[in-house]
């Protein structure tokens, strides 16, 4: 067993050794808050003789649970932990001990978004619902809004109805969101089904309703603690002021500056007012980096000083000097993709690995032209949390759309004739493969034969036949960029995207679009859509793997959130992107800060941050990002970046931020949102603009839009 003070400095020994009463540490990134964690469980464990079974330890995620585990029982030598876990994987502790008293079996079922999913379409069936009522992603957006915000006490709906009445409540329901909503809690409460959201509202039921429960956890729990206290949200935060209420140990780590999830509900008042919400507590700041090098950690901490709503601090770097922060500008995207391939070579030429290498972004669409210059230099990567660009499902379908009209191969067939759908299902398709082998021909040649079959009828296949033959037939006619275009609208395929709300794939198949662009530049005369398809096949069949595990990291910065890697690549450092053109408030701009804050400090030896010329997708010129503006001279080096440039960046940004709404004023509704107008009634957002501050609203009675000012009362329905 390891010696608990071993590796400890003064303030971390401090935490560790704070055992009673409220304690609040702001860890600075890097700081060794999961170190002093562990070592103040083995504290308890070891040295005051406190039983595992008696301590909670939350973390944030199940993968940081499983290291914290490890880490005590290396200290401690004893296989019992206690309780290490995430606040919902806690709860389901709670719910299988003492279901009972709501009358739920041990053995209910945790939902995930795949079995909503499952339910949702059984509602829609039922009730002749469609996507055009509501889409499935906005459904599952809807009911949780409605049970975090609009109806926190639904639960009781499901805990003290029977199926039937909670059944006559989905019957008699009208409108489209009420029949969703009834209709998945009955579809819950018949499967014995909870989602996340239900597993910490039952556990504050059953402590509400039975104090004899509430009591035996309370004493229980001798001793809690929880790790990200900045991303708590406020049933979270509920369930921890319960479970505290009787020893009134807890013991919450966090880092203010690394808030980046208020979108899902985190609350970032939480961390930095608990000195004033509970009594007598004791702050420990622990600030000292083991990270990063100075060169970094001064980046960092002159970035965040931009934000207002933090606690004042800065990080104090204990490394020796390393390289300094570089930021190269690019005059455009592949350029800017060029420069990190040949960085990447350079310093694989020193001897440091590719897996020592990571590449950060904003969003996921960005790694297409990476990904494009990662292969031509037969770069190894591997992307975390996400495939890789040409491997997407939106991309390989939209390929498959375009080898239809060049190859009509039975691949490409299999993929997309039933996306949309066409109602050509898996008894339809079972006919065509059949037919295809009995007449030695491919599985469209088939449906060109049997078209007019009985069993085809009530379907769109003589549409799809049309849609595959008139682009075959006229495919030489377009370039393919338009080829590809008129297919994606024809088809109905960006249509159903858009109707789904996959804003994400869009943007992927526009990035697409923009490649096949760049290609027939390139290769001029010789763009036709079979060259494409061939050059494009070389890219996605080369050998990404012959490295082994030995290849570049690409992932976003949120995943990237409580890693760290020796060389740290953050691209596409613009405006629009990075922070994301999506932020219309002054707080969801200190998020994106600290977000960026979070990409800077998970480098340990070099950062190099990149950003490029060009125009963004809806045809404005890119501007550098004010993230890297924000960073006192000094502190990186410059690579190609004009003077003038930062001059016509600074006045952009000063004039965006003119539209920022100021804090206090509530948050932006978005495109999609639906909206209930006191004059007007209900209808749905198609269109924010910044400009005059309005949003284009089209209400259900009427059959035009409106522009309704922000300063309209909508309300979120």
């Amino acid at each position: 067993m390891e010696n608990i003070f071993d590796g400890l400095n003064a303030e971390q020994i401090d935490a560790v050794t704070s055992t009673e009463g409220y304690v609040r540490v702001i860890a600075g990134a890097g700081s060794g808050k999961t170190r002093a964690l562990s070592h103040r469980f083995a504290y308890l464990v070891n040295e005051i003789g406190i039983l595992p079974g008696n301590i909670l330890c939350v973390t944030f995620t199940n993968k940081s649970a499983n290291e914290m585990r490890q880490r005590i029982h290396n200290l401690t030598g004893d296989n019992d932990v206690g309780y290490i876990n995430t606040f919902h994987g806690f709860c389901v502790s709670i719910l299988q001990e003492d279901s009972y008293a709501i009358q739920y079996p041990k053995s209910f079922l945790v939902l995930d978004n795949s079995d909503i999913n499952s339910m949702l379409k059984i509602i829609y069936e039922e009730r002749g619902l469609t996507l055009r009522s509501m889409t499935f992603s906005r459904a599952r957006d809807m009911i949780e809004i409605r049970k975090n915000l609009k109806e926190p006490e639904y639960y009781k709906d499901m805990i003290t109805m029977s199926l039937d009445a909670l059944k006559s409540k989905y019957d008699s329901a009208e409108s489209p969101s009420d029949i969703i909503f009834y209709g998945y809690l009955y579809q819950e409460k018949k499967c014995f089904g909870l989602d996340y959201n239900d597993l910490i509202n039952f556990s504050l039921y059953i402590f509400e309703k039975n104090e004899e429960i509430k009591l035996k956890w309370q004493k229980r729990l001798e001793y809690i603690m929880i790790d990200e206290f900045q991303d708590i949200d406020r049933p979270q935060y509920k369930l921890m002021e319960v479970l505290s209420g009787y020893h009134k140990n807890l013991f919450i780590v966090g880092d203010p500056d690394q808030t980046i999830y208020t979108w899902r509900g985190a609350d970032i008042r939480y961390l930095l007012d608990f000195d004033k919400t509970h009594d007598g507590v004791k702050t420990v700041m622990m600030m000292k980096n083991y990270r990063s090098s100075p060169q970094i950690v001064d980046a960092a901490n002159s970035l965040i000083d931009k934000n207002r709503d933090r606690i004042k601090k800065a990080l104090i770097p204990t490394l020796p000097k390393s390289e300094p922060v570089l930021c190269r500008h690019a005059k455009n995207s592949e350029d800017e993709a060029a420069w990190i391939s040949a960085k990447i070579k350079e310093l694989k030429e020193r001897g440091i690995s590719f897996g020592d290498i990571t590449v950060m972004y904003r969003a996921h669409y960005v790694t297409r032209i990476i990904e494009d210059a990662f292969l031509k230099e037969k770069i190894p990567y591997t992307i975390y949390s996400g495939v890789q660009f040409f491997d997407r499902a939106e991309i390989k379908d939209a390929l498959s759309y375009l080898r239809m009209a060049v190859f009509k191969d039975d691949l490409s067939f299999m993929r997309i004739a039933n996306v949309p759908k066409r109602n050509l299902g898996q008894r339809r398709m079972a006919f065509l493969k059949e037919a295809a082998e009995r007449e030695n021909c491919s599985l469209y040649e088939a449906l060109l034969k049997n078209e007019d079959n009985e069993i085809f009828k009530g379907t769109k296949a003589q549409s799809f036949i049309s849609l595959i033959e008139f682009y075959s037939q006229n495919s030489g006619g377009y370039k393919v960029s338009e080829l590809l275009s008129a297919i994606m609208n024809d088809s109905g395929y960006e249509m159903m995207l858009r109707t789904l709300g996959s804003q994400e794939k869009l943007d992927n198949l526009a990035e697409l679009k923009q490649s096949i662009y760049e290609y027939e530049t390139t290769c001029g005369e010789e763009s036709d859509a079979e060259h494409y398809l061939s050059h494009i096949a070389l890219f996605t069949n080369s050998d990404a793997d012959t490295a082994g595990s030995d290849k570049v990291k690409l992932m976003t910065v949120h995943s990237a959130k409580g890693l760290e890697f020796p060389y740290v690549f953050l691209c596409a450092m613009n405006e629009g992107v990075f922070p994301s053109g999506k932020v219309r408030t002054f707080k969801g701009m200190e998020e994106e800060r600290r977000l960026a804050f979070v990409a800077v400090t998970r480098a340990e030896k070099a950062l190099y941050i990149t950003e490029s010329e060009g125009r963004n997708f809806d045809g404005s010129p890119r501007y550098p990002s004010r993230f890297i503006l924000d960073v006192d001279d000094g502190l990186i080096c410059h690579e190609g970046l004009r003077e003038s440039l930062i001059t016509e960046a600074r006045e952009k940004i000063d004039s965006a931020n003119r539209f920022l709404i100021p804090d206090g004023e509530g948050d932006m509704l978005s495109v999609s949102q639906r909206v209930f107008h006191k004059i007007f009634g209900e209808g749905v957002i198609i269109d924010v603009n910044l400009e005059s501050r309005s949003y284009a609203v089209k209400f259900d009675e009427i059959e035009t839009l409106r522009s309704i000012s922000f300063r309209a009362k909508l309300e979120k329905i």
